[in-house]
């Protein structure tokens, strides 16, 4: 199985995920779509060679399932209902048009896939050792060049658990105050 065809694939099975959560009545549906966009997404990453975007972005997503399912377990599917006039309809579909012509266009003008666009790790493996002065070329890249990326990826981890974590607690506190009484 080829590489492109499985990228290709990703592609369409989060299309089609985009579709049933856009157009489906239930907004549990909707929210359980989305997930599958996102997981989609997250391996469409995992092909192209970006494990830490991979596995950020399966950890927000979890976390994003979890407060919509709780707050999709409020509402009445009943009580919504989908109104759309015809000049929304109308502009949703020329939004897509230049999306989409956009999308081809910038497309185009992109490297080959596997040529890289940047040469800034030509310049990393070359002047870390001189520059930093650290033990290692990894060290220093982590650590210095990539030290903003990496703080940030360790803040989006620590607040997804964290998030996740106080969701999930006040769940178990309120079945521990039921019994309890």
């Amino acid at each position: 199985m080829s590489f492109d065809f499985i990228l290709t694939s990703l592609f369409v099975f989060m299309l089609l995920g985009s579709v049933v959560a856009i157009e489906t009545k239930s907004i549990l549906s909707a929210v359980i779509a989305f997930g599958v966009v996102g997981f989609a997404s997250s391996c469409a990453f995992m092909f192209l060679g970006a494990p830490d975007i991979a596995i950020t972005q399966v950890v927000v997503e979890v976390l994003s399932l979890i407060l919509l399912i709780r707050a999709v377990g409020r509402v009445d599917n009943m009580s919504i209902e989908k109104r759309v006039s015809s000049v929304v309809s109308i502009f949703a579909l020329v939004f897509a048009g230049f999306f989409l012509s956009f999308s081809w266009f910038a497309l185009k003008e992109t490297n080959p896939f596997g040529y890289p666009s940047l040469r800034v790790a030509e310049h990393y493996l070359k002047y870390a050792i001189e520059e930093i002065k650290s033990a290692n070329v990894v060290t220093a890249i982590i650590l210095d060049y990539r030290a903003y990326d990496t703080l940030g990826e360790a803040v989006v981890l620590f607040t997804s658990i964290l998030g996740a974590f106080t969701v999930l607690r006040k769940i178990g506190k309120k079945r521990g105050e039921k019994s309890n009484g």
